[in-house]
């Protein structure tokens, strides 16, 4: 008799997963750029997940360090850090955690402003932007991956000095971006989707936690902007464009 392979459910982000959970203990469950899968209650641990779901982490300890250092490295003068923030994402109350605990190494204040849609976006960008010396920090999230091209017209209208976590903003004209390799992940969630259909599962599968960050720059954008990129970070840069 012939079995039918099951099907993988794949989840963007932890919520998803959750969801996803909720649905079914029995379907496996790819969770794609997850923020904290145990501290969400989607598995055991990372190396043994247990149950039906298992993984891609998007998040490491030092990333509110980097993400200070590199806008402070194109913009010393700002002082306050507005990031943009969907409360319904819990991976950016973790991120805002570790922008804080980082804050004061960098002489920043961190605040925070609601960006579920784009009348919220707006208006935080439009208040932050009339204030002096503030930068812009966009984390991942659907929400304002959707709302990119907006987020970059307001970044440019009020001369905001800003870096994403996608490598999608920085094309679309955003100054610069730092996170992981997206297609990456997606590559890597096929191997394991293979795998579990090959019969492994995905409560043996360990989350796998980024290993690359890449950092790009669009250096046509900062010029518009009167920013100078230094030199030293150009040259670590996976990207430029010009």
């Amino acid at each position: 008799m012939l079995h039918q392979a099951p099907d993988v459910m794949l989840a963007n982000g932890d919520a998803a997963g959750k969801a996803a959970q909720q649905l079914t203990r029995t379907v496996p469950i790819i969770v794609i750029a997850g923020g904290d899968p145990v501290g969400d209650g989607l598995v055991q641990s990372l190396a043994h997940p247990g149950g039906n779901v298992t993984g891609f982490a998007v998040m490491e300890l030092s990333l509110g360090a980097k993400l200070l250092g590199i806008l402070k490295q194109v913009a010393p003068r700002v002082t306050r850090v507005c990031t943009l923030v969907n409360s319904e994402n819990p991976t950016h109350r973790r991120i805002l955690a570790l922008l804080a605990a980082a804050a004061p190494n960098f002489a920043v204040e961190v605040v925070e402003a609601p960006a579920r849609d784009p009348a919220q976006i707006n208006a935080a960008m439009t208040q932050w932007g009339e204030e002096p010396d503030v930068g812009l920090i966009v984390p991942p999230d659907p929400s304002t991956n959707a709302q990119r091209r907006l987020i970059i017209e307001l970044a440019a209208r009020h001369r905001m000095p800003a870096i994403y976590a996608l490598r999608a903003a920085t094309i679309d004209g955003g100054l610069m971006s730092y996170g992981v390799d997206i297609p990456e992940v997606f590559r890597k969630s096929a191997i394991y989707a293979d795998r579990i259909l090959k019969g492994e599962k995905p409560a043996e599968l360990p989350i796998q936690l980024p290993t690359k960050f890449e950092l790009v720059i669009n250096r046509k954008t900062a010029a518009t902007l009167g920013i100078t990129i230094p030199d030293g970070l150009l040259a670590t840069a996976d990207e430029v464009i010009d």
